[in-house]
């Protein structure tokens, strides 16, 4: 049977509607599962319901983090910020987190799983953590911006079975004071922490760069994705 994936939707604010990049759930559909596009909402009846249904859960990239996540003054460089995706998300990942089912993050979803577990964003890199390195390239979005170190030992390097690679790489916020919980598991060059995993969890995996963008010609990207959806397989009694 398939796991059932479901990904939180992106918003625009603009059209005031719910839309997704086809790379998070067509990669999740390589691997081998079915995924869903969850619409924003804080009804905690609906989100428990989702936890219970759901056998993983997809965080993905988007807008910028309200900086009341993490009990941060706003930055003036702060960019736009979405209520729906915040004011879903701060409810559904400690709600998916103690499920205890997978959980994988991409970009913003790094710095959700850093935020919510109490640690805090550099809110504009170029401005509190500038360097030479790439963090914000220019299409097409799936060539390598910069290379990252692996940790060994951590769950990144068990997938990938790789102690180095080459990433894309599109945000300008990052991890600044890692949350609890949280091992490291991927640094670039200039010490932004890059992935990361949750101790003591049976799967959950975070990074900074976008596989979604690279699943097709990356097979480190389609790695991730495939360890993913393969911790998310429903066990049959």
């Amino acid at each position: 049977m398939k796991p059932l994936i479901a990904i939180v939707s992106l918003y625009d604010e603009i059209k005031e509607s719910y839309w997704m990049l086809p790379g998070y759930s067509l990669a999740l559909e390589q691997a081998g599962a079915s995924p869903v596009i969850l619409p924003p909402t804080s009804d905690r009846d609906t989100l428990v319901r989702y936890v219970q249904t759901f056998d993983g859960f997809l965080f993905p990239g988007g807008h910028d983090l309200d900086p009341s996540l993490y009990n941060g003054p706003p930055s003036e460089k702060l960019g736009p910020l979405c209520p729906q995706r915040d004011g879903m998300e701060r409810q559904l990942f400690p709600l998916a987190l103690e499920s205890r089912k997978p959980l994988l993050g991409i970009c913003r979803g790094i710095q959700l799983f850093n935020s919510m577990l109490g640690g805090d964003l550099y809110q504009d890199i170029p401005t509190e953590h500038p360097s030479e390195i790439e963090h914000h390239e220019t299409p097409p979005y799936d060539k390598v911006a910069h290379q990252v170190t692996v940790g060994e030992g951590t769950l990144l390097e068990k997938i990938l079975c790789v102690r180095e690679l080459g990433v894309n790489s599109y945000h300008h916020q990052g991890i600044k004071r890692l949350g609890r919980d949280l091992q490291v598991n991927a640094v670039a060059p200039d010490g932004m922490v890059e992935a990361v995993s949750i101790a003591n969890h049976p799967f959950a995996l975070a990074v900074q760069w976008h596989p979604e963008f690279s699943y097709r010609s990356d097979e480190n990207s389609r790695k991730i994705f495939k360890a993913f959806v393969d911790a998310c397989c429903p066990i049959m009694l």
